[in-house]
């Protein structure tokens, strides 16, 4: 067959490339052999192999979506600042971190903890914009919200220079310290808060509307509060040696392959909040977005004053019982301003394809996550599998999901069914994470709260 014949409008993915794409890829591959070439005495094998696979993953990032390419460079460079700043002042060992607090660009800017908390500024600042963006201006994207947009790449930004800066500072506290940040939950909250922050930002770009960014930035200043609450409470941004359990490479891709699952099912459900208050009807939304969680508060009260706890357990539950209040109250209010809430949103059958696209992002990684824990499990503990609460929780949600996506792609599942699905699915995967940590104990009690 004479292939001359047919038009063929798509030329091979390299050759599609222009220089800004080489550049980038050149860019990438310098550092990563920079890298390598500085610290490969520090790497074990399996972290060279890491190194190794990232770069070409880095490339393939950049040119599938541009905005990633200014991000890591912007990153990489002002974290090198840093170190160039900490190793303007040395130890016995290596750089004196003593310098974060006495180095003016360190201290209020490029340490980690400064970083991270200019980071939760930023996500603090975005959300606001973005929701002042529903009151104003016209057609999808509004003043307001494209200033809530640049505020969350800001976000993004100060989030990853704060991890990078902190995996070095980690590496200059002694032998066998360092570490990635993703070991306990304060970092793996920073994870979770820029993760969730740049799929948001990504799918505002992909769909053309930022109007979403409202009821995605809830979530993630959500957790910017209890970041902030555990750091103060626990001290939490101190870094801590790693506990055995912990001290291996699997550590270093099955956190991250979590991580983009939570970040999706949580964008996933906080999309469904949109749809449910854009076609519900009130008497439902009254029934399953307020009187649902004030009942989850009756059960807390009934359990504190009836059962015989302690009062450390006594404190706890008035402190859930106050949240998940205020989470009511924040609902009932969402339920009366519906109309002002949801006029600008994008039109339901959008809606239901990115809350469809997110969960079949994030299933695909939390397979990928829960594969790669199983064998470090066998690898820690000598056993695959071992109904540890953690375990079974995470097939819990894993088997959630699964349901959703067979009933989608087998059953034809739509509209307000796989809404309240999807944000039924918040709450189990909030437990997964979090819920496990508090209540119940196991082989992974290194991370209770």
């Amino acid at each position: 067959m004479n292939t001359t014949t047919f038009d063929l409008p798509r030329r091979h993915a390299l050759q599609r490339r222009d220089a800004l794409d080489w550049a980038f890829a050149a860019l990438v591959l310098l550092g990563g052999g920079y890298a390598f070439s500085r610290y490969h005495a520090s790497m074990n094998v399996y972290e060279q192999g890491i190194l190794l696979c990232a770069m070409p993953a880095m490339i393939a990032l950049g040119w599938f979506w541009k905005p990633l390419r200014w991000l890591s460079l912007a990153a990489g460079a002002a974290t090198l600042v840093a170190i160039g700043l900490y190793g303007q002042h040395t130890d016995s060992y290596g750089a004196d971190l003593a310098a974060g607090e006495q180095v003016f660009w360190l201290k209020y800017l490029l340490s980690s903890q400064s970083a991270i908390l200019w980071m939760s500024l930023l996500f603090y600042m975005s959300t606001l914009f973005y929701w002042g963006g529903l009151f104003t201006g016209a057609g999808r994207n509004s003043a307001a919200e494209v200033v809530g947009s640049k505020l969350a790449w800001g976000g993004v930004f100060m989030a990853l220079v704060g991890t990078l800066v902190r995996w070095y500072e980690s590496h200059q506290i002694g032998p066998d310290i360092g570490h990635i940040p993703v070991s306990n939950l304060y970092e793996v909250f920073v994870l979770f808060c820029w993760l969730t922050t740049l799929f948001h930002l990504y799918y505002e770009q992909r769909f053309a509307t930022r109007s979403l960014g409202a009821y995605v930035m809830l979530v993630v200043s959500g957790a910017v509060s209890f970041l902030l609450w555990y750091t103060l409470a626990r001290e939490a941004q101190e870094i801590q040696p790693l506990v055995p359990a912990l001290q291996s490479w699997w550590m270093k891709i099955h956190v991250p392959a979590n991580f983009v699952g939570y970040g999706s099912f949580s964008l996933a459900a906080m999309v469904a909040l949109a749809y449910l208050l854009k076609t519900a009807q009130s008497r439902a939304l009254w029934i399953g977005l307020v009187a649902m969680p004030l009942g989850i508060v009756a059960l807390i009260l009934a359990v504190r004053f009836v059962a015989n706890v302690d009062a450390a357990t006594i404190a706890g539950l008035d402190g859930w019982a106050l949240k998940i209040a205020g989470v009511a109250a924040f609902l009932a209010v969402a339920v009366a301003l519906r109309g002002r809430l949801t006029r600008r949103l994008p039109d339901l059958v959008q809606l239901d394809d990115l809350m469809y696209k997110a969960i079949a992002l994030g299933f695909a990684f939390f397979t990928i996550a829960t594969i790669l824990g199983a064998f470090w499990a066998a690898e820690a503990w000598g056993g695959y599998w071992s109904w540890d609460p953690k375990e079974t929780w995470a097939l819990i949600v894993w088997l959630n999901y699964a349901a959703w996506l067979h009933m989608r792609l087998m059953k034809g599942l739509r509209g307000m069914a796989s809404a309240w699905w999807a944000l039924v699915g918040l709450l189990v995967t909030t437990f997964a994470f979090l819920g496990v940590n508090m209540f119940l104990s196991g082989l992974h009690s290194y991370g209770t709260l």
